[in-house]
């Protein structure tokens, strides 16, 4: 085996609205919270048992900040794939602590909102959603054109790409 691989891939639901932090430079870094759940029923009583798992986000590409800052709010659903990174730091007492989190940097990250824009939580009818992809959803997609362009991560199984979409894919209501 050749290499290895850090890539984390999470649908959940966001817990609060997103903290947006700017560096001293005045880039933006997104921190969220998102849930993911796991439902069982148990053997021995027959009750429907759940586990909720929380993921701390982090999101570094200033494109994708731009969309959590403006669409993203408590309750929302979200396909998001990044990188574990682990951080050490040390507390009030001086103690190490460390944290581990799912980093979107770079061209390796996606951030796709699952339900309509707005409206936290619930399916848009139809299953579609918003693909922001690694670059924030514009910029280097729409100046490489429609072809290079990531597929459209939806229900409906269709990809995106080529000509004949290229006029659909412009036609939304986000002003970017």
């Amino acid at each position: 085996m050749a290499g290895s691989v850090n890539k984390v891939i999470l649908i959940g639901n966001v817990g609060a609205d997103p903290e947006i932090r700017r560096t001293q430079d005045g880039r933006p870094i997104a921190n969220l919270r998102i849930a993911t759940s796991e439902t069982w029923r148990d053997r021995n009583s027959g009750e429907r048992r759940e586990k909720t798992e929380w993921h701390n986000v982090v999101v570094f590409n200033e494109g994708l900040c731009k969309v959590v800052e403006q669409y993203v709010k408590k309750g929302a659903k979200l396909y998001i794939e990044g990188q574990l990174q682990t951080r050490k730091w040390q507390d009030q007492t001086g103690n190490d602590r460390y944290t581990t989190e799912v980093v979107l940097q770079g061209f390796n990250s996606t951030l796709t909102m699952l339900d309509g824009r707005g409206e936290g939580g619930g399916m848009r009818s139809g299953g579609g959603g918003q693909d922001f992809g690694a670059s924030g959803g514009y910029g280097d997609d729409y100046e490489r054109g429609p072809a290079a362009s990531a597929p459209a991560r939806s229900g409906s199984g269709g990809s995106r790409g080529g000509s004949s979409n290229f006029s659909r894919d412009m036609d939304d209501d986000i002003p970017f």
